[in-house]
């Protein structure tokens, strides 16, 4: 006789132990720690922030091979690297004049990834990654192409890192140090001069996914409205 019993599915809490979301939980105290000693090592500080930015590929990796993509996870991972961007980009706008552009790019990464995320669940997709739907050529091969991705997401996360290490008072001006930085010829010049094509490629995309995410939020109303 056939057995009509479905296989049952994972419980609450076995989600909430998935290898990936316990990597989640380790990269959430690496940050706390960081932050908590960043004025006082500023080494340490890097180096724990930028293993905790590395662990959210691991993280992604053990989902893949483990079969343990969650929902859960997923928001996980957005929540803690948006936050943990968002303290490092509030120190730097302690640490530099004019405050504001920090304060900007802080704003417009929660705000394009928010309308992003929330965009994509009102439409019914599985992932706010999946914009095979976009006509915007640049926003497709971020999305798409995870070389791509990774730099620009690297990129930023170095830059910001490198403009701490190299800040020696709190009023700095942030123009005369990337020109100075920059200007020097060392392998320091480099890196930065790297992180920061990738890191304004970033903020373009930022932009373009806001404004992509808005109009799918009003076409939503449209035809919602058009259904009455």
């Amino acid at each position: 006789m056939p057995n009509n019993k479905s296989k049952p599915g994972p419980s609450r809490m076995s989600v909430y132990l998935y290898i990936p979301n316990i990597i989640g939980y380790i990269r959430i105290l690496l940050n706390c720690y960081a932050f908590a000693i960043c004025f006082s090592s500023k080494r340490l500080f890097a180096a724990l922030y930028f293993l905790s930015f590395v662990c959210d590929a691991v993280d992604g990796w053990c989902a893949r091979k483990f079969n343990q993509a969650s929902t859960f996870g997923a928001v996980l991972d957005m929540v803690t690297d948006r936050i943990s961007t968002a303290c490092l980009l509030v120190i730097l706008s302690q640490v530099y004049r004019p405050s504001l552009v920090f304060l900007s790019l802080l704003a417009l990464d929660i705000a394009s990834h928010w309308l992003q995320m929330y965009s994509s669940f009102l439409v019914g997709k599985a992932s706010h990654k999946d914009v095979r739907d976009s006509s915007n050529w640049l926003f497709k091969l971020y999305y798409g192409n995870r070389m791509f991705m990774g730099y620009c997401c690297v990129a930023c996360e170095v830059l910001y890192i490198a403009l701490f290490l190299i800040s020696s008072k709190h009023t700095e001006n942030l123009m005369d140090v990337v020109v100075t930085t920059l200007k020097q010829g060392s392998p320091l010049s480099l890196l930065v001069a790297i992180s920061l094509l990738g890191c304004s490629i970033k903020q373009v995309i930022n932009i373009i996914q806001m404004k992509t995410a808005a109009d799918a939020c009003v076409l939503y109303d449209t035809e919602k409205k058009q259904k009455r």
